[in-house]
């Protein structure tokens, strides 16, 4: 089982993932084509933290899966957002 630390550190890094993701959106909205790199970086966050999640699911407790299910939709819904923007 995830220990309750593991999983807060984990949620706290999955969140910081999605606000730097955010601003890149944001970013990407504004300015089209200016700090591709930046962009696609954030997308790979997003993606590196979704198999993350999937291995930490594996030794959480059913809370703990509640949490991550929640974190994944959200992960996901903005990874979908910044792949049909035209960036």
């Amino acid at each position: 089982m995830a220990t309750r630390s593991s999983m807060d550190a984990f949620l706290q890094r999955c969140e910081d993932t999605l606000r730097n993701a955010q601003e890149q959106y944001l970013a990407g909205q504004r300015q089209e084509h200016y700090h591709d790199l930046e962009y696609t970086q954030s997308l790979q966050g997003l993606e590196d933290v979704i198999s993350e999640l999937q291995i930490m699911a594996h030794s959480a407790n059913a809370q703990q899966r509640e949490q991550l299910y929640r974190m994944r939709l959200q992960i996901e819904q903005l990874q979908n957002k910044m792949i049909l923007l035209n960036h």
